[in-house]
């Protein structure tokens, strides 16, 4: 269970290396061999975001720092889904170069979830973080929702990651209002975005030793949009015989997630479903605060936590969870071939769950403690 997020994003983080928290308890396994140069310093966009992003990133920088990790932030702690301008704050319309080319650079970027309000003024569809995630062509977002031992939960042993298309769908932009009272959203399929999500789903299972992926769907009302959607996934599933494919209607998918959800391994899914499935099974295991996630692209990377929350009614609070982020940040280590530092990141944050102590926990988890406090907690558990 421990070593669980140590099987990792992408298809070379399954070869990185990385003796793994279970083996190491049990003095078992091979020692993780560097290439020369592996201990070299790595640049990492930060982009602190909005509601509690700036505190769950801050908790990150100072437990990085503790761990003593060779990571460098480039940091863009301005961007926000609002800006200052000289009529007032207003919400923000595009990602800026600066960012993107930050991201692209380097490779590899943390943020916390960006905030940008609608009004009058302000229609358009595309948030910034969709904005971010079609201009550098982060296709394939992935959940990792688990059980965390001492954390309770109405199940246990849950263990289901969700890979969701990410840059098309209902969330493709296209609506526009007919005629005054009629409104027209356009949802876009498409079986070459298909074909890459259902392919990256098959390696993931195969890279990780799952045994089942279901694809999520609603074709039997959307029959050419999700139809598509199933036949991009059913060709790439005869390339994978081991693997046991599987078709659930979405809103099926949603029950049989609340009444038995250990039937689960991992979930394929168009955009919007994605997000609902993957927000129902953070509420499974224990909310928005303790689910991490990541997407991917073709060279680039971003890490995030899972069930994107801005959360801003606790900001400032000082009572906000850094757990998604703090093990998104374990993904990301993993991903640049660090994973002895994710496996003692990792170890460290779950410890604060099995110590069971109510003082260093946040109150979403039933404790009475502060994100300063988790954080202490977690920096204690990395010195011992």
């Amino acid at each position: 269970m421990l070593s669980r997020l140590g099987l990792g994003l992408l298809a070379r983080a399954a070869v990185a290396g990385g003796e793994g928290l279970a083996a190491r308890a049990f003095g078992t396994g091979s020692a993780y061999l560097p290439l020369p140069g592996d201990a070299r310093s790595q640049i990492v966009t930060l982009i602190p975001g909005d509601g509690i992003g700036p505190e769950v990133t801050k908790a990150v920088v100072d437990v990085v720092a503790a761990m003593q990790a060779p990571i460098t932030w480039e940091r863009f702690d301005y961007l926000s889904g609002s800006e200052e301008t000289a009529a007032g704050s207003v919400p923000r319309t595009s990602v800026p170069k600066e960012v993107l080319d930050s991201i692209r650079r380097n490779g590899v970027c943390l943020k916390g979830t960006l905030f940008t309000p609608l009004n009058k003024e302000n229609t358009n569809t595309q948030s910034l973080n969709v904005q971010l995630r079609k201009d550098l062509d982060l296709h394939v977002n992935v959940v990792h929702g688990f059980s965390i031992p001492g954390l309770p939960t109405r199940y246990n042993n849950l263990d289901i990651v969700v890979i969701r298309e990410n840059t098309e769908g209902e969330y493709s932009g296209l609506e526009h209002e007919v005629v005054e009272g009629v409104v027209e959203s356009l949802k876009v399929i498409t079986y070459e975005k298909s074909l890459r999500t259902a392919q990256y789903a098959f390696e993931f299972a195969y890279l990780n030793h799952r045994k089942k992926v279901s694809a999520i769907h609603k074709a039997n009302i959307m029959k050419l949009g999700d139809g598509m959607f199933l036949k991009a996934c059913r060709e790439v599933a005869r390339n994978f015989p081991n693997i046991k494919y599987e078709e659930v209607i979405v809103d099926n998918t949603c029950m049989q997630l609340v009444n038995k959800p250990h039937q689960f391994d991992v979930m394929v899914t168009p955009n919007l479903y994605g997000n609902l499935v993957s927000n129902v099974v953070a509420g499974l295991c224990g909310g928005f605060g303790v689910v991490p996630g990541g997407n991917i692209g073709d060279g680039v990377a971003v890490f995030e936590q899972g069930a994107r929350h801005v959360a801003k009614d606790l900001a400032g609070a000082g009572v906000a969870n850094p757990t998604a982020t703090l093990l998104s940040t374990a993904m990301l280590l993993r991903h640049l071939k660090l994973a002895g530092f994710a496996d003692r990141l990792e170890a460290a944050v779950l410890k604060v769950y099995t110590d069971g102590d109510e003082a260093a926990l946040t109150p979403d988890v039933g404790g009475s403690g502060t994100l300063l406090r988790f954080t202490e907690a977690v920096v204690r558990n990395l010195q011992e």
